[in-house]
């Protein structure tokens, strides 16, 4: 319960730039319950105009039915401005979730997103607000009005007949304790039904994203199997969620029954003037019945409410769940931002230590000293820390202990967007987005002129394929790059690097994708590249790095040798056995 308080109070914190839309939502539902409750009055004036055969008020029966219809054009008017008055509430506080949200996927770090899986993510982002949207929606229109019909009628009818009205006061607070009680059980119910709706959504992106791998193992059989398991406990907390709610209805509509029961049986009899101090007269007797409808309506909608709203605020704990986590560390209050001018290709690790799990040490005591313009490759087996060492150069993870320098500054001393600027970096998974060829190549430079985009192109030997696609350079490209192989996707990313031409190069297994023809062209155009640029090469394919200043044999997130490729093999150390295992038996 606690939660579910905290949870409200956050999301009320969100509707407060919305007041002035809530106010006048308010005040239409104010206006179009006045007006249901007034057309009773005038049906029952009505009814005592026309009480015997012969005795019936024409005129005054005709001037009431005008009366009403007039009344009820209000109400519907009244009801469609606070429709649209509370759509706007609703679908802007899901917009400015929706973009909280964004915003904070921005700021986590890598640890946190790497932790999660993405449909997980997804599902929180879409499923999750659509959810408490509809639930957000729901409660304005429906809990506003419920509550507004129900202290109208029961002032009204207080102004007709007190003790009839008693009767409806004291059957009441059993229908809200019956509901109370079902609300409470089904919010946890609603929590286990959203966490595995989570994790289903994560699984089915994670078994569409490996389609081919799962395919080519012929695990079709086994993920069906896990699918399954996981839609049987969507089934059974779903179910148990929708029956605890589901009671709400039925155990209200029983009060309800009763209360307007209870109000047919007193009302007639002090019609017929059974009950002393208590009579009434036929028409007020069908005001205190329809009142008596009116007033038990409104505990069956809001106990559809509640249902929504137990969900609603079960995927809203979800979402604060997700934008309180905590953020990257800030950058320092003094960080300056480093121009590009400014970098002059110096860089220094000293004594850098680092973990991803506290207990499993990765990097220890590294250190390292990177001239202006050399060309450092890092090779070594998978996992001893060649992509984590990148990592800490660009700080998407910061060292547990020692530093990183850039042109004698420390990193954490910078800026990180100033930082990464002063990277160009090609990763091995290649990142394409929604768009034409040329808006990917231009991602990090979007003002770049066509003649800028094509020369990239062509200097990353991509120009060929690219005037193939039926629109060239305008192409429209698929999520992920749609039908492009993997080579030619990787040579996009190659040119968009190409574009901007920063101060120094992060490579990181940027050919692996690449036939062996188009690679010798590639590595000629990141030759001249380079020139003047310290880069970073990561390769296991150890030809690509010969050419190297320096290559780091790392083993264990330990240098364990360091030199050129001529001496490291003359050594016959660890780089050679590394070496040998490739091309042990060709001619180099």
């Amino acid at each position: 319960m606690k939660r579910q308080t905290s949870t409200l109070r956050r999301v009320l914190r969100y509707i407060r730039p919305y007041w002035l839309f809530l106010a006048l939502s308010l005040l239409a539902a104010a206006l179009s319950v006045a007006t249901q409750l007034y057309v009773p009055i005038l049906t029952g004036d009505a009814i005592d105009f026309m009480v015997a055969r012969g005795a019936v008020d024409l005129a005054h029966v005709l001037l009431i039915c005008r009366n009403i219809a007039a009344t009820i054009a209000v109400t519907a008017l009244a009801q469609w401005a606070m429709g649209v008055w509370n759509n706007h509430v609703a679908f802007g506080v899901t917009r400015d979730l929706r973009r909280a949200m964004m915003d904070k996927l921005q700021s986590l770090p890598l640890s946190t997103l790497d932790s999660h899986a993405t449909g997980d993510l997804l599902s929180r982002m879409a499923a999750d607000v659509d959810q408490f949207s509809d639930g957000l929606l729901m409660g304005f229109t429906q809990l506003f009005t419920g509550v507004l019909t129900i202290l109208g009628t029961l002032l009204f009818m207080l102004l007709v007949n007190p003790p009839i009205t008693a009767v409806v006061v004291l059957v009441t607070p059993l229908s809200l304790v019956v509901a109370a009680w079902i609300a409470r059980h089904s919010y946890r119910s609603f929590q286990a039904q959203n966490r595995v709706r989570g994790s289903q959504t994560a699984f089915v992106n994670e078994m569409i994203e490996g389609t081919r791998v799962v395919r080519l193992f012929g695990r079709e059989a086994q993920t069906l199997e896990e699918f399954d398991d996981l839609n049987e406990q969507l089934r059974q907390v779903s179910q148990r969620a929708v029956f605890l709610s589901s009671l709400t209805n039925p155990a209200t509509r029983f009060v309800n029954g009763v209360v307007y029961a209870g109000v047919g049986l007193v009302g007639a009899l002090s019609a017929i003037g059974l009950m002393p101090g208590a009579a009434i007269t036929v028409g007020e007797l069908s005001i205190f019945l329809s009142y008596a409808n009116q007033y038990t309506k409104p505990f069956n909608e809001i106990s559809g409410v509640v249902t929504e709203l137990q969900n609603a605020l079960s995927c809203a704990a979800r979402i604060f769940e997700l934008l309180d986590a905590p953020a990257q560390t800030p950058d320092a209050p003094d960080a300056i931002p480093l121009a590009p001018e400014q970098v002059d290709g110096r860089v220094a690790l000293e004594d850098v230590s680092f973990r991803y799990v506290p207990e499993r040490p990765l990097i220890q005591d590294f250190s390292l000293s990177v001239q202006p313009g050399q060309r450092v490759a890092i090779v070594g087996p998978t996992g001893c820390g060649k992509t984590t060492l990148i990592n800490l150069l660009m700080r998407f993870y910061d060292v547990d202990g020692g530093s990183i320098s850039v042109s004698g500054r420390d990193i954490r001393s910078i800026t990180r967007p100033s930082l990464r600027r002063s990277y160009g970096m090609v990763l091995q998974e290649t990142w394409l987005n929604a768009g034409t060829v040329a808006e990917n190549i231009a991602y990090g430079r979007p003002d770049a002129t066509a003649e800028e985009i094509e020369a990239a192109a062509r200097a990353a030997h991509a120009h060929g394929f690219i005037s193939r696609l039926p629109q060239g350079y305008q192409t429209v490209l698929g999520e992920d790059g749609g039908s492009l192989s993997q080579g030619q996707k990787q040579l996009l990313c190659i040119a968009r690097v190409m574009l901007c031409l920063p101060p120094m190069l992060i490579l990181d297994e940027a050919t692996s994708s690449i036939d062996t023809r188009t690679e010798v062209r590639i590595q000629d155009a990141f030759a001249r590249m380079m020139e003047g640029r310290t880069s970073f090469i990561v390769a296991h394919r150890l030809s690509t790095i010969r050419s190297a200043d320096i290559i780091l044999v790392m083993r264990d997130g330990h240098i364990v040798e360091q030199g050129d490729h001529d001496a490291l093999l003359a050594r016959g150390g660890f780089y050679a056995q590394l070496y040998q295992s490739q091309f042990d038996g060709l001619e180099i």
